[in-house]
């Protein structure tokens, strides 16, 4: 099945609110699946993608961008119309309608947001805000923010007080993962190759996770996106296409 991205509406957006940071977060609450937006698979750009069963324990760092008035009361993967004022976002593979909290890792600030597009399908790119969305969280500028995606259940947020413990992090604590490990010397094999790559600020980190060791092969830290798209590029580039944010 092919699903084309959303194309640009040529009217102009309404002014916007005079106060958008006191528009409220959505409320996660109980929706039927939509009948549209949600096919078992779909296509873009000869990409495919598996729409999930559930939205449940879905929880995933890596990159926002956020789109805005040359798509404002086009219609969503869903048949609604985009309110680039709404408290929305795309999001690839999330069942629609979901509702997710994001965060941005920089500056810890965070949103509540219903999931009712498809996008974005930028590689490197997790999620799709809103404009008022990404202005409460202090990307509009930039145009993109590393952040922590975390899907919501309905009640979890219902007294507007936030769920999830992600705190803003320091700007040398985000990283690009080239690969996880059970041995130590894979993850040293790992390691030698990157550093011959050219790849000099990279390093092994271990964990325990359910009581295992875990060996992680680490480049960073990455202060910028720009720096984080290009590094991921270059590794996927070697063969190592599970490339992702890390967050210490």
């Amino acid at each position: 099945m092919s699903t084309p991205p959303r194309s640009s509406v040529p009217s102009l957006p309404p002014p916007p609110p005079l106060d958008i940071p006191a528009i409220p977060d959505a409320v996660p609450k109980v929706e039927p699946r939509s009948a549209k937006g949600n096919p078992a698979f779909y296509e873009v750009f000869g990409k495919r993608y598996f729409v999930a069963p559930s939205a449940v324990g879905y929880v995933e760092r890596g990159v926002a961008s956020w789109y805005g008035p040359g798509f404002h009361a086009g219609r969503t993967a869903t048949g609604e119309p985009y309110d680039m004022y709404g408290m929305t976002a795309a999001h690839k593979t999330l069942p629609l309608p979901a509702y997710v909290q994001v965060t941005n890792l920089r500056n810890g600030r965070r949103v509540v947001v219903r999931v009712n597009d498809r996008g974005p399908f930028k590689d490197g790119r997790i999620i799709d805000l809103s404009h008022t969305a990404a202005s409460r969280l202090d990307m509009l500028r930039d145009g993109t923010a590393f952040v922590e995606v975390r899907a919501l259940t309905p009640g979890q947020n219902s007294t507007g007080e936030p769920v999830a413990s992600a705190a803003p992090l320091p700007a040398t604590a985000l990283f690009v993962q080239a690969g996880a490990f059970s041995t130590q010397a894979n993850a040293t094999r790992l390691l030698g190759e990157l550093r011959a790559r050219g790849f000099d600020q990279s390093f092994v980190r271990e964990d325990q996770v359910n009581g295992k060791q875990i060996f992680r092969v680490r480049v960073g830290p990455i202060p910028t996106v720009p720096q984080f798209d290009k590094a991921v590029a270059q590794l996927k580039a070697l063969g190592m296409t599970d490339a992702r944010l890390a967050a210490d």
